[in-house]
């Protein structure tokens, strides 16, 4: 049975008021039009709803019947509809966030601070993995979006990049190796001293692998570490040549608790980037949050 559903919404609403003509003036349909309607409907359910008096109708027994199933659909209707009004104008919701502490504390939270300030009833998620585990709950849609160290691969076919902000990476030391800042250091020599770099599985280090790889090099890390900013502390306390992002350590290197060790071979940009699920439509607020962040980098 294929009935309108306007038919349906219109006997919802002359039944709540048993009455055509208070029913007419809600719905703003002629009293004739509502009629047609109502015997239409009676026609193709095969029964009689209403038993016109001269007060307004009266529900049959069948009517009553029927009326509580409609009114349990049309009330669940309008809540969908309340709620998807809710959501584009940002009066509910969650956004679920994958990302690295490093960059939700380096890059992020400005970001989440806005969208806060704009939208604060809106639930914010954040997932702390490895990108490599983030990858699989955005395809699953576990996480809205995922915010990366980009490298210069490709994420699938169903998988969207923007482009967010370039970042520069050196290799940083404390003053106790010093002596290595006038010294022509080649990637292949910086393999005689201790190195202390992020473990595997982290895009920083597959960035940097790749990139020694390119030069014929692979670097034999001392120290591996599962956290960006142990790094960094590692090498202010002098335990090893460190990998770092220049963005993020700006007040270090201007304090001299590091300094950038150069090498003959130039370490090239990459970015920050933001990656979707194609599989998924993003919500308001993943698209908002997306908003904030891509026409900030344009002011920038």
């Amino acid at each position: 049975m294929n009935i309108d559903f306007e038919l349906y919404r219109i006997f919802y609403v002359v039944a709540n008021h048993g009455n055509i003509t208070k029913a007419s003036e809600e719905l703003n349909i002629s009293q004739p039009a509502i009629s047609k309607y109502i015997k239409n409907l009676e026609e193709q359910l095969g029964g009689q709803l209403f038993v016109r008096t001269k007060r307004g109708v009266i529900l049959t027994e069948e009517g009553r019947e029927f009326y509580n199933y409609i009114k349990q659909a049309i009330e669940y209707i309008n809540n969908a509809e309340n709620k998807f009004t809710d959501l584009i104008h940002l009066e509910t919701g969650c956004i679920k966030i994958g990302v690295s502490t490093t960059l939700t504390r380096e890059f992020l939270l400005p970001y989440l601070e806005k969208f806060h300030e704009l939208y604060p009833k809106i639930d914010i998620q954040i997932m702390t993995y490895l990108t490599s585990d983030l990858f699989p709950k955005l395809k699953n849609g576990l996480v809205d979006l995922v915010i990366l160290n980009l490298n210069d691969k490709s994420y699938g076919n169903d998988i969207e990049i923007i482009k967010c902000k370039e970042i520069h990476d050196c290799f940083v030391v404390n003053k106790k190796y010093q002596n290595l800042l006038n010294q022509d250091l080649s990637l292949k020599d910086l393999n005689d001293y201790p190195l202390v770099l992020q473990a595997h599985g982290s895009n920083t280090r597959e960035f940097l692998d790749e990139f020694a790889r390119s030069h014929g090099v692979v670097l034999n890390p001392n120290i591996e570490l599962a956290s960006y900013s142990l790094v960094v502390d590692f090498s202010k306390i002098g335990l090893g040549i460190g990998y770092a992002t220049k963005e993020y350590i700006q007040d270090s290197l201007k304090n001299h608790e590091l300094y950038e060790l150069p090498i003959k071979e130039k370490i090239p940009g990459r970015y920050i980037g933001i990656a979707l699920s194609k599989n998924h439509i993003p919500n308001f607020s993943t698209k908002k949050l997306i908003e904030i962040i891509t026409q900030k980098q344009q002011n920038n």
